[in-house]
């Protein structure tokens, strides 16, 4: 497989990088609890996020925020304290993700109106920290603008996210924005045999029956039954090892909901133990889209969204001169049996305000024949979560 990242080569981390990422990890697991909450209120079927994204491209602006604004976005996103702190955690993880049996890359882009200047403070941080380019555009020139970002963003995904950008996000008074995209492709480390795939029951929303294409497979992997939670954990790594999928079905069939009232206690994963076990996984694909800025003022986020209020003066100007539009995120993933490719990309629109192992022993079953929610990590850090009510709908 070709490698798609440009990223640094590997460097040494010092512990007080290695600080800074486990607590900007600890509160990306708490963000993910946040926005999935957030997004199950108006979404009742499948749906897929990426935390990383939005933190990613929130954060870029965060390091731009001051003051009141810049207090509600770091408690809002959960970021560390000092925004030193949280560049400091990107600046050590970029080279981390480079690796050679999956591809998995994340690309930052910064798009300015002509004319407009940012800080020199903040261009820097862009730019050696997230790894951000900046590149001028008309806005105004709505249509070309957008088919410009848009294939920037199909290309740092394997042109899986299309259409991030409409020309109705763009207007007069649009001065930047501020793209993540974020891209994961990778096998099992134990495949599952086509050949073992065939139809079988799916309780969609814990109660109708519907025919899917479920996957099997029998393999030592680590796997946990909780008490607690009435539910089993099931971990699937993908080869090179520092990626791996969760998967969190409730036992009973229509008991995705009061797993998710305990979702906090879901991303913290117990340890679990290598067990030999019986999967049985429906292949499935989820695109979503989410206008995140709702959910993000009812996170306690409100400030940057206020032309009044809002003090983005890290970036460029005064208090009150840029405020931030929308945050709309895009998702895609495909499940099969030779593993899982998924991709997010985030935009951030900031203008200036309105006027005013083989075992004999007898496997252990997972059997995901109703619904249930998953993550995929690197290391301990989300990328994506979401959940599958239905593997029959691929919208």
């Amino acid at each position: 497989m070709k490698t798609l990242t440009a990223f640094a080569a590997v460097i040494c981390i010092s512990l007080a990088d290695d600080t800074a990422l486990k607590e900007f990890t600890s509160g990306n697991n708490l963000f993910t609890t946040s926005i999935y909450k957030e997004i199950k209120k108006t979404t009742p079927g499948n749906f897929l996020v990426s935390p990383f994204s939005a933190e990613s491209v929130l954060a870029l602006v965060q390091g731009g925020a001051k003051d009141a604004t810049a207090l509600e976005m770091r408690d809002a996103l959960h970021l560390p304290a000092a925004p030193e702190t949280t560049q400091a955690a990107i600046k050590a993880l970029h080279p981390q993700l480079k690796q050679t049996l999956y591809t998995l890359k994340t690309a930052n882009k910064i798009y300015l109106k002509p004319g407009f200047e940012v800080r020199p403070e903040f261009r820097k941080v862009a730019s050696e920290v997230f790894e951000a380019g900046l590149e001028n555009i008309d806005f105004e020139r709505k249509e070309e603008a957008a088919q410009a970002m848009n294939q920037w963003v199909e290309e740092q995904t394997e042109h899986k996210i299309q259409n991030l950008i409409s020309p109705e996000n763009l207007n007069s008074r649009t001065r930047s924005i501020l793209i993540n995209a974020l891209y994961f492709k990778g096998n099992w480390s134990s495949p599952f045999k086509k050949f073992l795939t065939k139809e079988e029951d799916f309780y969609k929303n814990g109660k109708q029956v519907a025919p899917v294409a479920t996957m099997k497979l029998q393999s030592s992997t680590k796997y946990y039954e909780s008490e607690e939670l009435k539910a089993k954990f099931l971990e699937l790594p993908f080869e090179g090892g520092d990626v791996s999928m969760i998967i969190v079905l409730p036992n009973e069939k229509d008991g995705l909901e009061v797993l998710e009232n305990q979702l906090e206690k879901t991303v913290e994963l117990p340890q679990l133990a290598e067990e030999y076990v019986k999967v049985a996984l429906p292949k499935f694909q989820i695109r979503s889209q989410f206008i995140l800025k709702e959910m993000l003022q009812e996170l306690g986020m409100k400030k940057a969204f206020k032309g009044e209020e809002a003090d983005l003066s890290g970036i460029a100007g005064d208090k009150g001169d840029l405020v931030i539009d929308q945050v709309v995120q895009k998702t895609f993933i495909d499940l099969n049996e030779d593993g899982v490719e998924a991709a997010a990309a985030t935009f951030v629109g900031v203008g200036i305000p309105l006027s005013g192992v083989v075992s004999t022993v007898t496997p252990k079953e997972f059997k995901a024949d109703h619904p249930f929610l998953f993550y995929i990590k690197f290391k301990d850090l989300i990328l994506f979560a979401g959940r599958v009510v239905d593997p029959t709908d691929s919208k």
